[in-house]
């Protein structure tokens, strides 16, 4: 069963997202912002993807972005941004760090479902 970890402050959205993919056969790690996401990453070496909120405290989604392209510890974990925003300025930044995609929510599960498939290639 393929790791994803779910970073969101919103414990509603983590539950929808958790509920998404634990239907469709994935197992979540769950963490509350950036900080908690990247001690997250470290403590689940098997986590095959990320799908981060961008307005968070203490850490938000770019500077953890950014924080995990700067330390190289990614290991090539792909990472998906799941959230309200979609000024182009923040989704060219997101990219520039690493993100590999940008869904605004509300989303659909089925279309988180498909980018979480492609990426992880399941």
């Amino acid at each position: 069963m393929k790791k994803v970890l779910v970073i969101d402050d919103s414990a509603t959205v983590r539950q929808q997202v958790c509920a998404a993919l634990c239907g469709a056969g994935f197992s979540v790690v769950e963490a509350t912002d950036g900080a908690d996401g990247l001690v997250q990453l470290e403590r689940n070496a098997d986590v095959v993807m990320v799908l981060c909120d961008l307005n968070m405290p203490h850490m938000n989604g770019l500077e953890m972005l950014e924080s995990l392209q700067a330390s190289g510890g990614a290991r090539g974990v792909p990472v998906l941004m799941l959230t309200t925003e979609a000024a182009p300025a923040l989704v060219d930044r997101a990219k520039k760090a690493g993100a590999k995609g940008w869904i605004v929510k509300p989303f659909k599960a089925e279309l988180l479902l498909g980018a979480v498939r492609k990426l992880t290639a399941a």
